[in-house]
């Protein structure tokens, strides 16, 4: 059996501009994709907090250390500056893999700055 299971995000960061006149994606700062372990050209789902709105689309890098998190092509409609969104990748793993894995979850500042980093645990009813 295999299992889709998160594989990386980046939470609440504050979308700093949408481009609707760029080809398409999230352009997002390479330290924090590094971070969550999302590579380039990745697909990822995108939740705007703000507004509900979700999408999925591909990751690119931006300047590391610029704090950029620009959504382009037909979903900056979706979004505006200021939002803040959730980009999520996934992964497949087989079952025994699923059971172990610890996704990498960024959280950051309203620049943009990683405040922590952490292996998310499973919650387990006491």
């Amino acid at each position: 059996m295999r299992r889709t299971m998160l594989g990386g995000k980046i939470h609440r960061a504050t979308v700093t501009e949408a481009n609707v006149d760029y080809e398409g994606s999230i352009a997002l700062d390479a330290d924090l994709l590094d971070a969550a372990g999302i590579l380039a050209n990745e697909r990822v789902s995108v939740w705007d907090v703000v507004n509900g709105a979700r999408f999925a689309t591909y990751a690119i890098p931006a300047l590391a250390g610029s704090g950029t998190c620009c959504v382009n092509g037909a979903a900056s409609h979706l979004v505006s500056a200021g939002d803040l969104v959730i980009v999520a990748s996934f992964v497949e793993l087989d079952d025994a893999e699923a059971r172990e894995w610890r996704p990498r979850v960024v959280f950051v500042d309203e620049r943009n700055r990683p405040l922590a980093l952490r292996a998310e645990e499973a919650f387990r009813a006491v």
